[in-house]
């Protein structure tokens, strides 16, 4: 059985979507008007026809010189029959999607999936992080890999790479470097020894 098309799908359900398909190898891959993204979301995933219950990441990308210059791809995920439970009797085809937004320069922004996935509440800030993108309605937006202090944004591809930062350790080392070396030598004679021990 053919899957369902999810162009002619969001076409009728969120006509403002303008999604288009994208060529690629991999997997089936659509862009999205970024200010309709969790209406599209929406239907992806509550749509029996496609039951994308799965985000498997969000990811961002630079594409500098090009405008627009960011896009926002999150990779998801119909898992088919083993979605299936007791009040849910069919199940979509298996499948993969690769969803994308673009957003300009000038404003990178765009409203949060994680009202649909919670689990997008994570990667969408380590895309705020890294490469300064704003998720609007997100619960908790700050820095995810980078210190509070940290300024700019790293991923970015105008970032300087040649950047210094004076080291910030919030907390105390403990441990010299003779004693950090003395414990992973113990550690793994420890580990050596329970490999050899018999069952």
């Amino acid at each position: 059985m053919e899957p369902a098309s999810i162009l002619d799908s969001l076409a009728a359900k969120v006509p403002g979507a303008n999604a288009q398909a994208v060529p690629a190898v991999d997997m089936e891959t659509i862009v999205v008007a970024r200010e309709s993204i969790v209406d599209v979301c929406r239907v992806l995933r509550d749509d029996a026809a496609f039951q994308f219950a799965f985000l498997s990441d969000v990811i961002g990308v630079d594409l500098l010189p090009e405008e627009p210059r960011y896009e926002i791809v999150y990779l998801l995920v119909s898992l088919g029959p083993a979605l299936l439970t007791a009040g849910n009797t069919t199940a979509a085809p298996a499948r993969r999607l690769r969803l994308k937004a673009k957003l300009p320069a000038a404003d990178p922004r765009i409203e949060t999936v994680s009202s649909i996935w919670p689990s997008a509440a994570w990667p969408e800030r380590e895309v705020f992080d890294l490469f300064g993108v704003a998720f609007t309605n997100h619960p908790n937006l700050q820095r995810i890999l980078m210190t509070d202090d940290w300024e700019g944004h790293p991923l970015r591809k105008d970032y300087p790479v040649q950047i210094r930062k004076s080291g910030h350790i919030p907390w105390e080392i403990d441990v010299t470097p003779e004693q950090f070396a003395a414990n992973v030598t113990a550690a793994r004679k420890q580990a050596d020894a329970a490999a050899r021990k018999p069952e």
